[in-house]
């Protein structure tokens, strides 16, 4: 299939594939003639890549991915380690996330407690 096509059935935009094979994500598709051909497991691999991306990965952690892959397929050990790794960020992100925000009610709590102490606020 043709890089429109490609792009219409994995849901990203040539101007994507062109960029994800330049970053060297995708392999470089054969051509046929002036076009460029694709295989349903590129297509596949736009898919994850895609959907890797709405999940928090950025292109250079899936570049880490795929270095040293070859092939259209996903590396799918790597991509497992990834994945937890990304799940382990997130969970320490969380983390950081409700310590601040029981600090933002604690200090808020402080900051009721001071103004109900003032004398200025009942004049």
């Amino acid at each position: 299939m043709y890089i429109g096509q490609a792009a219409q059935r994995s849901g990203t935009t040539i101007k994507s594939i062109r960029h994800y094979e330049a970053i060297g994500l995708l392999p470089v598709a054969e051509r046929q003639g002036n076009y460029r051909v694709y295989d349903q497991q590129s297509v596949e691999l736009l898919v994850f890549i895609k959907c890797a991306q709405q999940l928090g990965f950025r292109l250079k952690e899936l570049q880490a991915i795929f270095a040293g892959h070859q092939g259209s397929q996903v590396p799918w050990e790597l991509a497992h380690q990834a994945i937890a790794a990304k799940k382990h960020e997130i969970s320490e992100r969380m983390a950081t996330l409700a310590r601040q925000h029981a600090q933002l009610v604690e200090f808020e709590q402080g900051v009721e407690q001071a103004r109900a102490a003032c004398p200025l606020e009942t004049l």
